[in-house]
């Protein structure tokens, strides 16, 4: 992935502050977008997150997939869009704060200040919030903790670690259908088990892994998994008739969904309606100095996907570019007008 000249957050003292014109909390695809858009407006800004990579849920949970409703793109992988983005962001030189949560909201004059979890500041004419879901965190898988990161995972990175292996994986949503079908000319061996009959997969999605050489296992579950140092074995469980079988594996893959919530973020005077900060026709919150776009928005006919996100922050950042130079437009005029970015 292109260089991103990261803050990590370990790395922040408690007293470190950074000044910018422009904070947006998420680097998700809607967020990266943000940072080209608010560069092309001359504005200073910088992205953070609680992940320790750019591309929020892109990134975790589904680099290898592929995306077909992104405009340009007839087909793209989550990795190749995320890289993508950031390259159109870097012209303009965003301070990446990867690793810190915003938790709290001060609000001064002329500015506000975000403080994050490991204790950095920073002060910012203006908030851009395009954090999707919020903070998730993976479901994880009661049987074989101990394994986590020793082949037990839950999203995965790079398929081709999996070349020549044999995979199970637990689920039976959309997650658990699309990587059987990623992994199956990859892995050596690919089982997919559910402990019910029924799928929440996209039929389609689901058809086309009963007709491939995924064996799926229906009323099973994990019972546990076992290996001196990486995977080894998984015993699996009937769930009715309680008959169990081990069988030998190098990978799991518990694709068992996520819990998510907007956390501190619900303590800064936003308008939450289930989970989503209601915004208006600009994008703003309502609350001085603080916009918001993409998933994590609500407004009447919302629709969420990548490609409605990428107009949104671009709203967003028009919106809040007067805010931040009273002498500014809303109207950025066309980029084709004014030639190419400043190089990195």
């Amino acid at each position: 992935m292109t260089d991103t000249s990261v803050a990590a957050g370990g790395a922040a003292g408690s007293t470190q502050t950074r000044a910018v014109d422009m904070l947006i909390i998420g680097a998700g695809p809607a967020g990266l977008f943000g940072a080209y858009y608010a560069g092309f407006r001359g504005m200073s800004v910088a992205l953070m997150d609680s992940l320790p990579e750019p591309g929020g849920q892109v990134t975790a949970m589904y680099p290898e997939k592929v995306i077909y409703d992104v405009a340009g793109f007839p087909a793209v992988r989550g990795r190749e869009l995320i890289e993508s983005l950031v390259a159109q962001a870097a012209p303009f030189n965003p301070t990446y704060l990867l690793g810190h949560q915003a938790v709290e909201l001060e609000h001064e004059p002329d500015a506000v200040v975000v403080t994050s979890a490991q204790g950095l500041r920073v002060r910012a004419k203006v908030v851009v919030i395009t954090g999707g879901l919020g903070t998730f965190t993976p479901r994880p898988l009661p049987a074989g903790t101990q394994h986590l990161g020793r082949g037990l995972v839950y999203f995965v990175p790079r398929l081709e670690d999996y070349r020549d292996l044999d995979v199970v994986v637990v689920g039976g949503g959309d997650s658990a259908f699309d990587w059987a079908l990623a992994l199956e000319p990859i892995a050596r061996s690919v089982t997919l088990v559910h402990r019910r009959d029924r799928f929440r997969a996209h039929q389609h999605t689901v058809d086309r892994v009963l007709a491939g050489s995924t064996e799926v296992l229906t009323f099973t579950e994990v019972a546990s998994i076992s290996g001196d140092e990486w995977v080894e074995k998984v015993e699996l469980v009937n769930t009715r008739t309680k008959e169990r079988h081990v069988r030998q594996a190098q990978a799991v893959v518990a694709a068992l969904g996520f819990t998510a919530d907007l956390g501190p973020l619900t303590r800064w005077g936003l308008n939450i309606d289930k989970r989503h900060i209601v915004v208006d026709t600009t994008m703003f919150t309502g609350v001085e100095r603080i916009f918001a776009a993409g998933d994590i928005t609500e407004y009447p006919g919302k629709v969420r996907l990548i490609a409605t996100g990428f107009g949104e922050v671009a709203t967003a950042v028009n919106n809040a570019a007067p805010v931040v130079d009273p002498s500014a437009k809303v109207f950025p005029g066309h980029s084709s007008d004014d030639g190419a970015p400043p190089p990195a």
